[in-house]
């Protein structure tokens, strides 16, 4: 007879499985095909983007996923910092394609990810000031107030580390935090601050001349956008996608496809840059 012993030893068995799936095995047997998770950061798709929007937008990526990989790609779309995160280290993801670009480069460092592309045009640190502003040199900086996106914002941490190696760390008193890129246009007109941090591939960025804003300092190039695999992946398979991708944008019809989605072209062999980002903004990896 069925009792409600062996009722509750079944539920059990099955909660059980199903905490399994859902956990760190799931990376190691998907319910069908690869997963590709892609997050755009907070100035990309809103909450309320769906894993199949991601998917339209990315279809000329993913094509080429499939294609070489030869295994059905399903995209994943990843708003929270955390959650892509704790996703590569427990290796619930394949494939990545994310910014902020430190993500990506930790899960190369510390979760056995290896790189495929990045994206041109690389990134950089613009400091704005307002278009009358009487400072012109990055030697007029010096001592001057800083308005910055949030402190653990990865522009900031990128702002900060040109800064450091242009010889000019800021103090705590120097500096103010916003939530938003969006919000240092409003400070600098209303001279809240003298000078502001934002990132070159950022809204506020391609609407300086409406905002009444200029560069006064351009920071070094680094990676944009990079797209990493996971250990299922072979590395012979990781240079062969990066050469499609690279391929794919010199042509006509990819190169417009990839434009609509503000991907420019591919550069492969960034495994070492994306490392050395990390040194430069003085991420270390915890013991």
């Amino acid at each position: 007879m069925f009792s409600f012993h062996v009722a509750r030893r079944t539920a059990a068995t099955v909660l059980t499985a199903a905490a399994w799936l859902t956990g760190s095995a799931w990376a190691q047997a998907p319910a069908a095909g690869l997963v590709f998770a892609v997050s755009e950061g907070t100035s990309g798709g809103g909450a309320g983007v769906t894993d199949a929007q991601m998917a339209t937008k990315y279809k000329p990526v993913v094509e080429v996923l499939e294609r070489v990989l030869g295994q059905p790609v399903g995209v994943k779309y990843v708003r929270d910092f955390r959650l892509l995160e704790d996703g590569m280290k427990a290796a619930r993801f394949d494939l990545v394609m994310a910014r902020p670009s430190d993500y990506p480069s930790r899960g190369l460092r510390d979760y056995g990810y290896n790189a495929i592309t990045t994206t041109q045009p690389d990134g950089h640190c613009l400091l704005v000031v307002k278009e009358d502003s009487p400072l012109k040199t990055l030697a007029d900086l010096k001592g001057k107030r800083f308005i910055l996106p949030e402190q653990v914002a990865y522009m900031t941490k990128f702002c900060m580390a040109e800064l450091r190696q242009q010889g000019m760390p800021l103090s705590p008193n120097q500096v103010h935090f916003v939530r938003e890129q969006a919000a240092i246009p409003f400070a600098l007109q209303n001279n809240l601050s003298h000078v502001g941090g934002i990132a070159s591939y950022s809204g506020v960025a391609r609407r300086l001349e409406k905002e009444g804003l200029r560069v006064i300092h351009q920071s070094r190039p680094q990676p944009y956008l990079p797209l990493i695999a996971g250990a299922r992946i072979p590395v012979e398979k990781t240079q062969e996608l990066g050469a499609e991708l690279a391929a794919l944008a010199r042509t006509e019809h990819g190169g417009k496809a990839l434009a609509a989605i503000g991907l420019k072209g591919f550069d492969t062999g960034s495994q070492q840059r994306l490392l050395d980002l990390l040194d430069w903004l003085g991420d270390r990896k915890a013991h």
